[in-house]
């Protein structure tokens, strides 16, 4: 399952540094750990459970960046199942 458009807007946005931030989109809890940098790069999607983990879907981000600051590749991959 790959993320369509709605959530990348989510996700492109830089948030608080090296924190978890937690929204909720539609009928999905989401949930994403932020770099020292505020961008986003990993993604819990699914429904939050009693305990407040995510259960669904894991995504990491693939982010490269090159000396001058320019982004070389940016995408997002399934990494399976989270519990």
């Amino acid at each position: 399952m790959s993320l369509k458009e709605p959530i990348l807007k989510i996700l492109v946005k830089q948030y608080a540094p090296l924190t978890m931030v937690e929204q909720k989109f539609g009928r999905y809890d989401l949930m994403f750990k932020t770099d020292d940098e505020g961008r986003p790069i990993m993604l819990f999607l699914g429904k939050k459970d009693s305990n407040g983990n995510i259960i669904g879907d894991r995504y990491a981000r693939r982010l490269k960046i090159d000396d001058h600051g320019i982004t070389i590749k940016d995408h997002w991959e399934h990494k399976g199942k989270a519990t």
